[in-house]
C-alpha cells in the first residue's frame, strides 16, 4: 500500500514538473485550443529556438502530456486527450488572480479577445462559454452542476446536433474557466455545442488565436435558441 502511495506521488510529482517551466506551460496554454500546432508555430509563440523547443516537447510526449502526429515533412504535437485540458484550464484558472498585466496594447487586445470567448480543447469557454451554460441552466437545459438531462438531450437533438448515447468520456461536466471564475460546459456535450456552433457559422474563430466571437447569425441563432436569453454582447447573456 505504502509503495503504491509513493508510486502515485511520484508520478504526480512528475506531472507537475513538466508543467512548472514556463515555456512548456505556454506551449500548452497554447495548446488547449484543441488543434495540433507545429513545433515552428510554436516557437513563434513562446519566443524560444528550435532546439529547446525540440528539447521541452520531448518532454512533454514522453510524459504523456502531449501526442505526436505526424503528416509528410511535418511534425504536429496537441493535448493528449480532454483531461489535460481541464487540468491546465484549471491551473490557469488557480492563477489568473495572480496574472501579469499585458505588457503591450497587442497584448491586453489578445488577452480580452481571449477572456470574451475562446475554445477550452474542444468546448466553448470564456464569458461566452459561461454565459451559454448559465443560460442552459436557467432553461432547463442542464442541471445546476452542469448534467444533461432528457430535456437538455431533447434539445440537442432538436438544434440538430444529438449528443451519444454513451462513450468514454463523460457526457457533461462543469470546467472552471479562469478568466471568469466560473463553470463552462465541457465534456461530450460541450464539445457536440462547440462543433455545431462552428458548423452553422454562429461562432468564428479571431485570427490563428484560440478566440472566438459570435456572427450576426450566431446572435440571432443562438439568441433563439436559448429561448429570450440575450447573447448579443458575444459573451455576457441576460433574460429578455
Amino acid at each position: 500500500m505504502l509503495g503504491a502511495m509513493a508510486t502515485h506521488a511520484d508520478t504526480t510529482a512528475a506531472l507537475a514538473a513538466l508543467l512548472a517551466d514556463p515555456t512548456r506551460a505556454g506551449v500548452c496554454l497554447a495548446l488547449a485550443d484543441g488543434r495540433a500546432w507545429t513545433a515552428t508555430e510554436l516557437c513563434r509563440h513562446t519566443g524560444v529556438g528550435a532546439s529547446t523547443m525540440s528539447a521541452h516537447l520531448g518532454r512533454l510526449v514522453g510524459g504523456g502530456v502531449l501526442v505526436e502526429r505526424r503528416q509528410g515533412r511535418h511534425r504536429y504535437v496537441a493535448l493528449a486527450d480532454p483531461e489535460i485540458a481541464g487540468l491546465v484550464e484549471a491551473l490557469a484558472a488557480r492563477a489568473a488572480p495572480g496574472a501579469a498585466v499585458a505588457p503591450t496594447l497587442r497584448a491586453h487586445r489578445a488577452q480580452d479577445a481571449l477572456a470574451r470567448g475562446r475554445t477550452c480543447y474542444d468546448h466553448l469557454a470564456g464569458a461566452l462559454g459561461c454565459a451559454v451554460a448559465e443560460a442552459m441552466v436557467r432553461r432547463g437545459l442542464l442541471t445546476a452542476d452542469l448534467g444533461v438531462g432528457e430535456e437538455g438531450r431533447a434539445w440537442f437533438a432538436e438544434l440538430g446536433a444529438p449528443l451519444p448515447e454513451r462513450g468514454r468520456r463523460p457526457l457533461a461536466r462543469g470546467c472552471l474557466d479562469w478568466t471568469e471564475r466560473r463553470r463552462h460546459l465541457a465534456g461530450a456535450a460541450g464539445a457536440v455545442l462547440c462543433a455545431h456552433v462552428f458548423a452553422v457559422g454562429w461562432c468564428e474563430r479571431v485570427g490563428s488565436s484560440r478566440a472566438v466571437r459570435l456572427t450576426a447569425a450566431g446572435r440571432a441563432g443562438l439568441g433563439e435558441a436559448l429561448g429570450g436569453v440575450d447573447v448579443s454582447s458575444g459573451g455576457e447573456a441576460s433574460a429578455v
